[in-house]
């Protein structure tokens, strides 16, 4: 992590929560308790939840299960089409901060509003984004934040999240996305953290704790199995029950259980038939009684199907939708279909939460400092630590040799991709932007990808090869742009591929023509770079024919910097691949995306359930990613866990340990003649089963510098789940290596290991 990034931690993040720690103590607990027995902050959270529950009339009760809109379209000032649902064709609540959700105070009672955004990359202001105003500081995708694989660096990035969301007035972020990679053409993959559930699960986790340590909640979501867009509403997904808790289940209780989210979100998906959002196997069986888990259950927007059901099932919180079930709760109270002491339960799950985060007693209010700067250099560490290296014979670094280059394409003139692509995770950066709208219609153009106009890849090229004459095309001509990249020293495709919630990309290519003019500029100049900016996969087809490929995601606030920096060489790259980018569709467990030849289902971005329901079979089981391709046989395009950097490694001298626990020390050389990061990474099969990612080191060294690394495997990772016993791990050898990818087993061995219990 970068000097300015510690400074950052122990300056401007630290002292926004020891502030609002200070402003927590100002009144005394005795005096807070005198007014409301609740304010005792003596007391534990759930005492606290308890005597406020009590305190409350039924109605109050309900109202904390039913959010509003927080924004509404007629206070935008925008033309409406017919596809626009009723429930945001409103005016935005009194009260409200104009963003996704809202729960009126219950000021009586010294209880505060609930305010929401979205978030993940930066607080989400798609209020923002309808009105043309409110900004906010654009993180990479959260790809970038898996490719660091860097829990430090994700609580960093949570707590800058947690510190402007905070002085902007929220207390509630819909962040924490472990949705696991099935799906390498998922609209939504940018949003999430990957394919494999410890990653994911430790760098989750770690946002939400960092969001979280600025005294508000932050979700977890979509739970659960939501790995495709086709169809959200209304698929099957299909799993056996050790598979699920293997994989998915097992990234979101790493998750939960180092973040301690004071909300989770349930998916719009059926799970084995059951819609997410009333499936007791997922919400009571595992979250409540196996998990214990305390918080709240919050529905997606628009994926309630029922009261009393979801109700039964462990469902706290709807979400707006056009037809609200909870409308009727009350009258199912009075009735006798749901017993009073349910909405006394949901109600203690929802304020116990903003107890226990300190939301209550130390409510955000609007108008706070935010430290663009600051927040704008975590950026760009993370946009530093999570851009890949797929490919590199030798042209990066820029050598001090070239004169002339030639950037062409991907709107590099004028700014990067700022936290992703279209969708409610959209952030509309500080400095300027403007939006994509090729292909799109209707609505959609109000949620197309938004580029960042401060940090334009061409200025910071220029900025940093002071020397060279850098001259740019726009890519439109493909043979204008060859020949600019024929008369250049080097030349550098900016290449990009927005992906957008509620649709799935049709295959792995670039759109406009993209994949034809790398190819024809790779013709003109031998060794052209590739700088993709993209939420997923792509094909490729010109690999063999470029010098080097640079994975940048979709960069965020600095991401022109941070791009500039790694191609001049004044930083080298760190990031590696958090999924597996395939050689072709063939090659996954659903060549063809399930539902996608179904009429209509693509057109379900804004809750249209109408379209039928389909099973998505997953017969990869827990076998996801890397692991289905060793399953397989298959060779992918680029493995998971790959990624080069400016320097060389060597690992050597490996001696593993069994019996009880398991774990490998090894020796790490840095072979090369610059500084690098290598991420070394342990991966572990039990007996008869497939390996998996056990524990990784991410490790700088200088030219020439050995140190010996130790991995422990974790636990978790070691066991496997039957219906008999639960989680077990037999005794047996063990399979391992450490290696730096998926793909590469620099050292091989084995043990055995005794049997241990859940």
């Amino acid at each position: 992590m970068s000097k300015t990034v510690k400074q950052i931690l122990g300056g401007a993040l630290v002292a926004g929560a020891l502030g609002a720690c200070s402003l927590a103590g100002a009144a005394t607990a005795d005096t807070a308790a005198q007014a409301f027995p609740w304010s005792d902050r003596r007391l534990p959270a759930d005492e606290r939840a308890r005597l406020l529950v009590e305190a409350m009339t039924l109605d109050e009760q309900i109202s904390l299960m039913r959010t509003q809109p927080g924004f509404g379209l007629l206070s935008a000032g925008i033309p409406l089409p017919p596809t626009i649902p009723e429930s945001m064709r409103k005016a935005t609540p009194p009260g409200a901060l104009g963003s996704a959700g809202f729960v009126p105070a219950i000021p009586r009672l010294g209880l505060p509003a609930q305010q929401m955004s979205d978030a993940g990359m930066g607080v989400g202001n798609l209020g923002g984004i309808l009105r043309r105003g409110d900004e906010a500081t654009a993180l990479p995708a959260t790809l970038a934040l898996a490719a660091a694989f860097d829990p430090a660096l994700a609580r960093t990035a949570g707590g800058m999240i947690g510190a402007e969301a905070r002085a902007k007035g929220f207390n509630i972020q819909l962040a924490g996305g472990v949705n696991l990679t099935r799906e390498p053409r998922n609209g939504r993959n940018f949003e999430y953290a990957g394919e494999d559930p410890l990653l994911a699960g430790l760098v989750t986790g770690e946002q939400i704790a960092g969001i979280q340590s600025h005294h508000m909640v932050s979700t977890t979501k979509h739970f659960a199995l939501n790995a495709q867009e086709t169809g959200r509403f209304v698929h099957d997904a299909q799993i056996d029950e050790a598979a699920l808790r293997e994989s998915d289940l097992l990234a979101f209780k790493i998750a939960i259980d180092l973040g301690q989210p004071g909300s989770v979100m349930c998916a719009y998906n059926r799970i084995n038939g059951d819609y997410a959002c009333e499936n007791g196997f997922l919400l009571d069986q595992v979250l409540r009684q196996e998990w214990k888990y305390p918080g709240w259950v919050m529905s997606d927007w628009g994926a309630v199907h029922s009261l009393a059901p979801s109700l039964q099932a462990g469902l706290d919180q709807e979400a707006p939708q056009d037809h609200p079930h909870f409308a009727g709760l009350r009258d199912a109270v009075e009735q006798g279909e749901v017993p009073a002491a349910r909405v006394a339960e949901s109600a203690h799950r929802i304020v116990r939460s903003l107890f226990a985060t300190g939301a209550v007693d130390d409510p955000a209010e609007p108008g706070g400092a935010i430290d663009r700067d600051a927040h704008a250099a975590i950026a760009e560490q993370v946009a530093l630590s999570g851009s890949v290296l797929l490919k590199n014979n030798g042209v990066l670094p820029l050598s001090d040799q070239v004169k002339t280059v030639a950037v062409i394409g991907g709107f590099a003139d004028r700014g990067v991709l700022t936290g992703g692509g279209g969708g409610s995770s959209s952030v509309r950066p500080y400095g300027g932007s403007f939006t994509d709208t090729r292909g799109l219609e209707g609505l959609r153009t109000l949620l197309a990808p938004v580029y960042g106009t401060a940090d334009a890849p061409l200025a910071a090229l220029r900025k940093l090869l002071p020397g060279a004459q850098v001259r740019f095309d726009d890519g439109t001509d493909p043979a204008r742009a060859a020949e600019l990249a024929a008369g250049s020293d080097v030349a550098i495709v900016f290449a990009v591929r927005s992906e957008t919630e509620g649709k799935d990309a049709a295959d792995f290519s670039l759109p406009h023509g993209q994949d034809a003019l790398i190819a024809q500029v790779a013709t003109a100049r031998p060794g052209t770079v590739v700088v993709l900016q993209t939420g997923n996969p792509i094909a490729m087809p010109w690999l063999d024919q470029v010098g080097a490929v640079l994975q940048a995601w979709y960069p965020g606030q600095r991401g022109g910097t941070a791009i500039a920096r790694l191609l001049s060489g004044d930083a080298s790259p760190e990031g590696r691949l958090p999924m597996t980018f395939p050689a072709g569709a063939e090659q996954l467990p659903r060549p063809v995306i399930p539902g996608s030849d179904q009429a209509g289902v693509q057109e379900n971005f804004l809750h249209n359930q109408q379209a039928d329901g389909f099973p998505v079979v997953f017969n990869e089981g827990s076998d996801v990613g890397y692991r289905w391709y060793e399953r397989t046989g298959a060779t992918p395009l680029f493995a998971f866990g790959h990624g080069l950097t400016y320097t060389t490694f060597d690992y050597g001298r490996l001696k593993a340990r069994g019996g009880k626990q398991l774990s490998a020390t090894f020796t790490l050389r840095n072979t090369g003649t610059r500084a690098g990061v290598e991420v070394a990474q342990l991966y572990v099969a039990p007996p008869g089963r497939t390996h998996r990612l056990a524990g990784w080191a991410r490790v700088e060294l200088q030219p020439g510098e050995s140190r010996q690394i130790t991995l422990h495997a974790d636990p978790r990772l070691l066991a496997s789940w039957n219906q008999e016993s639960g989680w077990h791990r037999p005794a047996g050898r063990y399979a391992l290596f450490v290696g730096r990818s998926a793909g590469q087993r620099d050292l091989v061995g084995s043990v055995r290991l005794d049997e241990a219990g859940p």
